[in-house]
């Protein structure tokens, strides 16, 4: 049906185009070949009501042409924005999968040890892939929402490891209406603890700082690291959360890096 609507509008379109050209090439050729003049004003000779009806119908047809250039506009917008709503759910969907995969694998060897810790890590984990799945489609979840998803993600890293870790997280917020897009500090907080506390046997450390206020989130995450432990391969992480940004954020977030003495820092800054 859709095809078949598609198929009479340019039949229409054609049809409005061909009468337009042949209207003054027609009265033209007539003022010329039949008349035989050697000039033409055009509609010069014609009864005033002839001429108001052309204009009528040229009036028309440019507003037509206006409405539906308008709605090819708006049609490509929506295209565009489906597009990028799309993308986004793609690169949402790629946040951290290879870590509910590690932790199941520690379940497997945990369950026949520790069966209360393993009951407390499935619920945890449960909250973790509802959150993913459900807050994750969303287009922005509330900043504590999201606050809280990264303490379970930092509950279940000091169950899966056996060793000390100096975990500190502050966060002021000047009102409670802060709004986010779901999963985006998500990739910072794991890049800390997969390229810093898993390479480090002591003193390992993750510090993070939210701040809200003025219509502006700051998020910073510092943690240390083992020079000769670091991989020079890049994941994707960082990569998908550049592009979630970029989609979401246009030119509204600040995005920055800096590695000195072991100590690896992520600052993101976004506007409300």
């Amino acid at each position: 049906m859709i095809s078949i609507l598609k198929r009479n509008n340019w039949l229409l379109v054609k049809i409005l185009v061909i009468v337009s050209i042949v209207i003054p090439v027609g009265i033209t050729a007539y003022e010329f070949v039949i008349l035989g003049k050697d000039s033409v004003v055009f509609l010069g000779d014609y009864p005033s009501a002839v001429g108001i009806i052309v204009v009528i119908y040229y009036a028309l047809l440019l507003v037509i042409g206006i409405i539906w250039i308008v709605m090819q506009l708006k049609s490509i917008m929506t295209l565009k924005n489906e597009k990028m709503k799309n993308e986004l759910l793609h690169l949402q969907s790629q946040v951290n999968p290879h870590f509910f995969f590690n932790m199941l694998n520690n379940l497997y060897g945990m369950v026949d040890k520790d069966v209360e810790k393993s009951k407390t890590i499935i619920l945890k984990l449960s909250d973790l892939m509802r959150y993913s799945i459900y807050e994750g489609e969303k287009s922005l979840v509330s900043l504590d929402e999201e606050v809280s998803y990264l303490k379970n993600y930092i509950e279940l890293h000091r169950m899966r490891y056996r060793k000390s870790i100096d975990i500190q997280f502050d966060i002021t917020t000047e009102d409670k209406t802060y709004k986010v897009m779901p999963l985006l500090f998500i990739n910072l907080l794991e890049n800390a603890f997969k390229h810093g506390v898993e390479n480090l046997r002591e003193n390992a450390y993750v510090h993070i700082n939210v701040k809200a206020s003025n219509g502006i989130i700051d998020f910073e995450i510092a943690n240390n690291f083992d020079a000769n432990e670091l991989s020079g391969k890049k994941g994707i992480g960082i990569k998908n959360l550049k592009r979630r940004l970029e989609l979401a954020y246009p030119k509204k977030h600040n995005l920055i890096f800096t590695n000195d003495n072991s100590v690896f820092k992520a600052q993101l800054q976004l506007q409300q």
